[in-house]
């Protein structure tokens, strides 16, 4: 059983996967420090176990699929999709609590995710909206990123964009988003941080996509709306404009001479100082361009490793340093909103009784 207090709620929705991930065949994925294995029945559904055999606790995922049942390879033991034990070798008799836990799971938005808490509370509803990665209107990709650190450093690094200017200078970023100022709101389970460049210099990345787009060359009004949803979603609204051409909202808000992307983020606390980052960058624009899709995902996935170096980084210095107190600069509004969005879902488990009595296995 887990004692140590998480720093991240349970009962909430995590992305396991991208749904081209999950086959016939085991996947084997931690989420919240519980081992799991996922695979695809052969009605189309996806099924996640716990990823220890009752008997002896072998990993199921290395074992194999039969119909829609998990054979363990160790002695052959069969767990059917809701987690009961169907078959025990050499016996008829099976033993009423040969189980493993069964997660409730879902799909949307591309993506399979798990409930690792209390099942009676998976309200499908609670999905964060990514609605992007599927809209017809919209077009892109991503990937999964394995980083090695703290999930709640990947969300401080997506709620403050100044880092642009320093870490993706030869791409996305340039001086102007260090200097722009910013608003930062904040709701019961979001944190919104939005901040407008007029009449700028467009960085590298965003100059080549309106001039293939539009044909445009020159200034540039953009925008960066950062939208948190608790506990680890960001979806980052992001584009550039010919400049005065109406994109601003003082202005009206017509974005129609411009490129708009959204950039969308979801981190999954895999164990305390590890986690799964999904992303995926959708595109309003030249929606019929695979070519397209295909240079912006290997470029934006060029993008992100340079913040996984810096993450990771990070990581090891916190670790290094246990008791050393962060300061806080006005650019850190929306991080700590974000903080504190996460931390008040852990407090309200902690607080609900019976919250600290589900049964894992903390990976390693």
């Amino acid at each position: 059983m887990n004692t140590t207090p998480n720093h991240f709620p349970l009962n909430a929705w995590y992305a396991a996967a991208y749904d081209v991930e999950v086959g016939r065949s085991l996947l084997a994925r931690t989420v919240c420090n519980q081992k799991l294995v996922l695979y695809r029945q052969t009605g189309g559904r996806v099924a996640a176990l716990e990823d220890a055999c009752w008997h002896r606790l072998l990993p199921l995922s290395m074992g194999r699929l039969e119909g829609d049942e998990v054979v363990c390879g160790y002695h052959g033991l069969v767990f059917n999709a809701e987690g009961r034990c169907t078959h025990m070798p050499s016996q008829e008799t099976l033993n009423p609590s040969a189980c493993v836990r069964r997660f409730p799971v879902a799909e949307k938005h591309r993506f399979v995710w798990v409930w690792p808490g209390d099942p009676a509370l998976a309200d499908e509803a609670l999905i964060p909206d990514l609605h992007w990665n599927h809209d017809p209107e919209w077009a892109g990709d991503g990937k999964m990123i394995r980083v090695k650190c703290d999930y709640r450093l990947v969300i401080d690094n997506l709620m403050d964009l100044t880092h642009e200017t320093f870490v993706h200078g030869s791409s996305i970023g340039n001086r102007a988003v260090a200097e722009a100022p910013f608003v930062a709101t904040h709701g019961d389970r979001t944190a919104t941080v939005t901040r407008w460049m007029e009449n700028i210099e467009a960085p590298p990345f965003w100059a080549g996509q309106i001039q293939q787009a539009r044909g445009y060359q020159g200034p540039v009004d953009r925008w960066q709306i950062i939208r948190f949803e608790a506990p680890c979603t960001v979806a980052i609204d992001v584009g550039v404009a010919p400049a005065g051409s109406g994109a601003l909202p003082r202005d009206g808000g017509d974005r129609s001479r411009g490129v708009n992307g959204m950039v969308l983020n979801t981190i999954t606390p895999e164990t305390d100082n590890t986690c799964l980052y999904f992303w995926a960058f959708a595109r309003n624009y030249c929606l019929g361009e695979q070519r397209l899709t295909h240079q912006l995902r290997e470029g934006v996935a060029g993008i992100f490793r340079e913040d996984e170096f810096v993450l990771e980084a990070q990581q090891k210095a916190i670790e290094e340093h246990p008791d050393h107190k962060f300061y806080n600069l006005n650019i850190d509004a929306g991080a700590m909103w974000a903080r504190r969005l996460i931390d008040r879902m852990v407090d309200a488990e902690r607080g609900t009784p019976g919250s600290t009595v589900i049964p894992i296995r903390r990976a390693g």
